[in-house]
């Protein structure tokens, strides 16, 4: 069947293929990726449209990313969101420049009428994440929405057929981004709405029939919704003498993990499952490593050092390995040409790059989001509580535990020291925090994301006084914070100790006694979570270990977000009950000196702290 098609140039954005997906499954038209460089001789066949991504870069930077000016020539429309966007309007003839006051998070949009705006509120939440903006229209545009922080928040040119969003409709936090979308596609485009999941989900399993080629196939298995999905994929699809499911146990899970895990799978009927302990050999590799990036890759290849010991049978009759990747994993890791590396997942290390150029590693589910792989699961058949298991990152607890020793301590503090005035200005300026809030630069790193870059910066903790605490400000205050503020990417609303007290870093790296804490910190806060009937409302809740404390101990943080796909998070409120219940129990624990909750979106911190 010939399926309308639209296609998304990936310009290197971190939402590229979320563009594709959403289209997908909520407009159910098909979508296909394209590069900037594309021929239009290559574009795809029942072509209606074209989205142009956002991107890591600015427009003016030497060697940024360069559009086909031919693709802008077809008489097709065309939709340019963020960097493209800025594609659009210096090809017609417009300016872009960088502004002084970059935007990450919520915008207040107060649009204008026009096609694509059809049925959208006049005023309307959206999503930001940008530094530069177009600052002149190009002749035949006009203005057709706008922020208070940008003038041209959208353009178009009805006659020319073109369209430019500085926001991001594809993201769930644009509260009528779904809405924009479907116009785009469906009525300004034309395009006919016959892509289900259903053809999808027979095209995967066709996929793995070609793909496998008879060969034997290895599946890790963690035993979250991914890679159980896979495993169920391929069982499916292939003879059960040709698959082989192996569970890792790193040493890094949570409480009592892979036993459940174990059971879990046998009861979904994988035959060949074997569990290997290899908790020692991940601590002794980890003994000493303090940079996230390096504790990912030193994780991600001994995965495949542990399938090579345990499948030599197999490597002789030329095994392939199946994993779960998911498309953040790929576009976080910097794995499309233009893409930042924001963090490398234990999925992209080098060593799993070479078997991918060797045609050894095969990905069902590599284009697909977390929304999508549990519909898919669901299709299968799989229970309920498999499929909407909190996420758990391939790492496991080895990334949400932060490491530092003497050198990173001392280069922290000074840093922190110097980001602290600025901060201070900025809170004492804001009409909200001024009265309500205390803050202190913590002397620490974790990993965020700002406009499609990764970002290694210093999260922020706050005290709030005796007044109320009012999430939805709160939340919107770290944005315009870490916005306005070099150097910072998170904010951590503090629980114990209740007012400011400058905590002291400690040297910490990955051991045995500090993953059972974790592991102990950890279970505590999902037993919480269903104790308050709170675990299926929110999406992922990561507790942190972080090495700044009062009395040698640690600092907990709690985060708790709501989000569908992954590529964007917006902060889950916990209730004041829930709280005065979990807040104690984490502060008896010996090692635990402070407990805060991060209160911050993604972007611009990622849902995990590395």
């Amino acid at each position: 069947m010939m399926h309308d098609t639209i296609a998304i140039v990936d310009n290197g954005g971190q939402f590229a293929h979320l563009i594709a997906t959403k289209v997908r499954n909520t407009v159910h038209v098909k979508t296909l990726i394209v590069l900037p460089s594309c021929s239009v001789e290559d574009l795809p066949e029942g072509l209606k449209g074209i989205i142009l991504s956002g991107g890591p870069d600015s427009i003016h930077e030497e060697g940024s990313v360069r559009l086909n000016p031919d693709i802008l020539g077809l008489d097709v429309p065309i939709l340019g969101l963020c960097y493209g966007m800025h594609q659009i309007a210096i090809h017609y003839g417009g300016s872009v420049e960088g502004s002084d006051r970059k935007e990450y998070g919520f915008a207040s949009l107060k649009r204008k009428d026009d096609p694509i705006f059809r049925g959208i509120p006049q005023d309307d939440r959206v999503w930001m994440s940008h530094g530069d903006k177009v600052t002149v229209l190009p002749e035949g545009f006009m203005t057709i929405g706008s922020t208070p922080n940008c003038p041209v928040a959208a353009m178009s040119d009805i006659g020319r057929k073109r369209w430019g969003f500085q926001f991001h409709p594809e993201v769930e936090d644009t509260r009528h981004g779904t809405e924009m979308l479907s116009n785009f596609v469906l009525d300004i485009c034309s395009a006919r709405p016959d892509w289900t999941a259903e053809s999808n989900l027979e095209e995967i399993i066709e996929r793995i029939r070609m793909e496998a080629g008879g060969r034997k196939v290895l599946c890790l298995v963690s035993g979250g919704v991914d890679s159980t999905v896979v495993a169920t994929l391929l069982n499916r699809a292939l003879p059960e003498d040709s698959t082989y499911f192996i569970h890792v146990d790193t040493g890094l899970m949570r409480k009592d993990e892979s036993r459940m895990v174990e059971q879990a799978l046998r009861e979904q009927g994988l035959g060949n499952l074997k569990v290997v302990n290899a908790s020692r050999r991940y601590l002794d590799a980890l003994k000493g490593v303090v940079e996230p990036e390096e504790k990912r890759k030193i994780i991600g290849r001994l995965f495949i050092d542990i399938i090579n010991d345990e499948a030599s049978a197999a490597r002789e009759n030329d095994w392939v390995l199946a994993q779960g990747t998911l498309y953040p994993d790929t576009i976080e890791s910097g794995g499309t040409m233009n893409a930042d590396v924001i963090k490398t997942h234990h999925n992209r290390v080098d060593v799993i790059m070479e078997m991918i150029s060797e045609g050894r590693v095969m990905e069902p589910v590599k284009e697909l989001y977390k929304a999508e792989v549990r519909q898919v699961g669901e299709m299968l058949g799989l229970p309920r509580d498999l499929v909407h298991r909190h996420p758990f990152p391939g790492p496991g607890l080895g990334i949400r535990a932060l490491c530092q020793d003497r050198a990173l301590i001392d280069s922290n503090l000074e840093a922190a020291g110097n980001i602290q005035p600025q901060v201070l200005k900025r809170m004492d300026e804001d009409d909200w925090a001024g009265s309500r809030l205390k803050g202190l630069v913590l002397p620490v790193l974790s990993v965020g994301v700002k406009g499609d870059a990764r970002s290694y910066e210093h999260p922020v903790a706050l005290w709030l006084n005796d007044s109320e605490l009012d999430w939805k400000e709160l939340k919107f205050f770290s944005t315009r914070l870490i916005n306005d503020c070099r150097g910072i990417n998170r904010c951590v609303l503090m629980f114990s100790p209740r007012t400011l007290k400058p905590p002291t870093p400690v040297e910490r790296t990955i051991t045995r006694e500090r993953m059972e804490l974790l592991r102990k910190a950890d279970h505590e806060v999902m037993e919480a979570l269903r104790r308050h009937d709170l675990y299926d409302s929110i999406w992922q809740c990561p507790t942190v270990l972080v090495p700044v404390g009062y009395k040698g101990g640690e600092l907990v943080v709690i985060r708790p977000v709501w989000s569908k796909r992954a590529m964007t998070a917006e902060v889950s409120e916990l209730p004041g009950e829930l709280l005065d219940d979990l807040v104690p129990r984490l502060m008896s624990m010996e090692g635990v000196d402070a407990v805060g909750v991060d209160v911050t979106s993604k972007p611009p911190g990622t849902i995990e702290w590395e």
